[in-house]
């Protein structure tokens, strides 16, 4: 049972150095969430493509929540323990945007419809639902990041391992730390190379707790047999660098939280450790995630040493 609940028309667009929490609740609190797909309602049907949308209505978040008790230096973890997609998702072509876009007629929009844990794009093509959440942050250190970004605070970071019985790590910069999450995909590939994945609206449950005096310099992903560091890069980077940044924060947890030394972390990575694409959508405005996944084992078996 859930403490708290939060309608998806309690949203954000941005966070916020500054924000002020929709709610308060204290560590360990169970809260039922809803959301918006990303277009926010705008996106019914395949006539619906970018070209008609308001694009100031794009990536809403629902929140803030305020958690009592988490300062900065400190880590809020999100438990995410279940995430239940609507029934109507939507996927684009966008002009200018993805790896493969001088090779079709742009904009163009398909409809899915999402049933019983199976997602139907066609007559031929039906695949399982992959639920996650695309956005999930905090108030940043200063300033106001869009939604639509990636960064320190989280945001917008596409890692499709942010799925369900999944629990992300947050930095926390900000009293009450203003977590805000959306952007739901019933389903996104690894780069999600068109620049969307079956953006969808639905519910999710959460759980969230504060860790005192522990935090990793960006989000942390922890799922039942890995952890995954994250790093991030804006549109005139690479992912090379985003990948360098994963690995370093990767390295950093080892040999701090862990007693590797840098040698031993750097090697054990290389022979173990899993390099990722979180998103790649290039070319495109957004930004360059990628993770570095670090299996659980004896001698790193979470994020942080207890």
């Amino acid at each position: 049972m859930s403490n708290f609940q939060l309608s998806k028309d309690t949203h954000v667009w941005s966070f916020d150095a500054a924000a002020t929490p929709t709610i308060t609740v204290d560590s360990g609190s169970i809260i039922d969430i809803e959301t918006w797909d990303c277009f926010t309602g705008q996106v019914t049907s395949e006539a619906d493509t970018v070209a008609s949308l308001d694009l100031s209505r794009v990536n809403s978040a629902t929140g803030p929540i305020a958690v009592n008790g988490a300062e900065p230096g400190d880590t809020l973890a999100v438990t995410l323990i279940d995430i239940q997609p609507g029934p109507i998702g939507a996927g684009m072509i966008i002009p200018e945007w993805g790896q493969l876009i001088d090779q079709v007629s742009a904009p163009q929009t398909r409809i899915f419809n999402v049933k019983d844990g199976v997602i139907t794009m066609n007559d031929k093509v039906q695949f399982p639902t992959r639920p996650m959440f695309g956005v999930i942050g905090v108030a940043p250190e200063s300033g106001d990041i869009s939604t639509f970004l990636a960064g320190r605070h989280g945001g917008n970071l596409d890692d499709r391992m942010n799925g369900i019985g999944a629990t992300v790590h947050m930095p926390v910069f900000q009293s009450g730390a203003m977590l805000s999450i959306g952007d739901m995909h019933a389903s996104m590939g690894d780069g999600e190379i068109s620049g969307t994945g079956v953006e969808i609206g639905g519910t999710g449950r959460i759980k969230v707790e504060v860790i005192k005096n522990r935090a990793a310099g960006w989000p942390v992903t922890e799922t039942a047999t890995h952890w995954y560091t994250h790093g991030a890069i804006e549109t005139d980077g690479t992912l090379n660098e985003a990948i360098k940044i994963a690995c370093e924060e990767a390295a950093k947890l080892l040999v701090d939280q862990w007693g590797f030394t840098i040698e031993d972390a750097f090697i054990f990575l290389s022979v173990a450790g899993d390099a990722g694409i979180a998103q790649s959508t290039h070319p495109c405005p957004g930004s360059v995630i990628a993770r570095m996944g670090v299996p659980k084992i004896s001698a790193c078996p979470t994020p942080f040493k207890s």
